[in-house]
């Protein structure tokens, strides 16, 4: 019986200049340019098995089947490495994270990133990592920027993804205030076209948010910490903007959300260096320095509503695993 099989480990990235909407969603292209950092302290690991025995292609998270639409977007990307191969085995998917799922935290980046790697790898394709990046974007456009390590770009409009700095360019900490281990109520691609079609302010986000692209990237490659975080901030609350005033609005903020917020501006008043960031979810992430972070995950872990918070540092690039090797 023919099988072949591989296993992969990528990393989530949060996005620092955020994107939000699509240049063509056909082809999960995005209006804006973004820029993220890899994360090590969130991780998942896929195993691919194409395998003759198989009647279908199936895919787990943890223990959770995946189907519809979920299923699809996995099968999406596995018939991409079936039509570059020519080979026609049915294959089973197998993901476990070390974070949430689906609720704001990049599972997605970090899924179909490792996914592209662990498929290709299985196959015997030699792509480059702009290819798999590529590949990785057809199913999540910010799953491009996980196959890289450290702080990496993804141009409007772009196929791939193109590193910025490498992993050890800069030791900070991002924080991440875990609010809710459940599935967020919008997924972000739905969430996209909503605000695409309804708000008035979408157009201003896609106008400004170059700009604000900008600025992250030369605050990133100085290591300017207050200057990133000023831009940081002001991207998350552009993008939150646009959001809000969709209609009906996607409010994705919770009670707990807008406390960290609080207590993030609070430490700076008092001279820590921290600085707030958020996807589409209700977590807070907070980039500081390394002689900051104790305090600032104290002062964290005391808001009310915050179930956890996870210290990381730069991560790596996606990369091939063995058996035994722990997600």
């Amino acid at each position: 019986m023919t099988i072949l099989a591989a296993r992969a480990v990528a990393h989530a990235n949060i996005a620092l200049a955020k994107y939000w909407g699509k240049h063509d969603a056909a082809r999960n292209l995005t209006a804006v340019p973004s820029l993220s950092l890899t994360l090590d302290g969130l991780r998942t690991k896929t195993e691919i098995l194409f395998d003759a025995g198989l009647a279908g292609d199936e895919a787990f998270v943890g223990d959770r089947p995946l189907t519809e639409r979920p299923l699809e977007r996995v099968v999406a990307l596995i018939d991409q490495l079936r039509a570059m191969t020519g080979v026609t085995l049915r294959a089973r998917v197998t993901s476990t994270n070390s974070f949430p799922t689906a609720s704001g935290l990049a599972s997605s980046a970090s899924g179909f990133a490792a996914l592209a790697l662990a498929g290709a790898r299985a196959l015997g394709l030699s792509l480059s990592p702009s290819e798999l990046s590529a590949l990785a974007r057809s199913a999540s456009a910010s799953a491009a920027r996980s196959v890289f390590g450290g702080f990496v770009a993804l141009e409007a409009g772009a196929e791939a993804a193109v590193p910025v700095a490498p992993q050890d360019h800069w030791n900070v900490v991002m924080l991440v205030a875990v609010v809710t281990r459940g599935a967020k109520g919008v997924a972000s691609s739905e969430g996209m076209g909503h605000t695409a079609r309804t708000s008035p302010y979408y157009r201003a986000w896609v106008d400004s948010a170059p700009e604000v692209f900008q600025e992250v990237r030369r605050a990133v490659q100085e290591r300017d910490l207050e200057a990133l975080g000023e831009a940081m901030e002001h991207s998350t609350l552009l993008m939150h903007a646009c959001m809000l005033a969709s209609r009906p609005s996607l409010f994705y903020l919770t009670p707990s959300t807008l406390g960290a917020l609080d207590t993030v501006r609070s430490l700076r008043r008092t001279g820590s260096a921290a600085y707030f960031t958020m996807d589409a979810g209700p977590h807070v992430k907070v980039l500081t320095l390394p002689a900051h972070a104790e305090q600032v995950a104290h002062a964290l872990e005391v808001v009310p509503g915050v179930v956890e918070v996870l210290s990381c540092r730069p991560g790596p690039a996606a990369h091939e695993v063995g058996a035994d090797t722990r997600p």
